[in-house]
């Protein structure tokens, strides 16, 4: 496994490829596969790879370019101000 990784970093050094795009585009495939492997299951999934399954969650989602959170529409709360009743005399 040694000699293929080392083969394909050359050519990425090759290429010109800066670290941070190889090892994120790394990860994004590692990912990729390990869903295939465990049908898009996410817990398995984020087991498998020995992180927690809201890490594996935020990620997925970065990659589809996809909203965090839950998918609801996020409602505004607007306060009102009290109303201050005048006394009676």
């Amino acid at each position: 496994m040694r000699k293929r990784m080392e083969s394909l970093i050359g050519e990425m050094l090759d290429g010109r490829i800066l670290l941070e795009e190889a090892m994120g585009e790394f990860e994004k495939i590692y990912i990729q596969t390990a869903l295939e492997r465990n049908s898009d299951h996410l817990s398995k999934t984020a087991c498998a790879l020995g992180i927690h399954r809201n890490t594996l969650s935020k990620r997925v989602a970065d990659y589809n370019g996809k909203p965090k959170g839950n998918g609801k529409a996020v409602k505004k709360v607007v306060r009102k101000k009290p109303v201050v009743k005048a006394r009676k005399r």
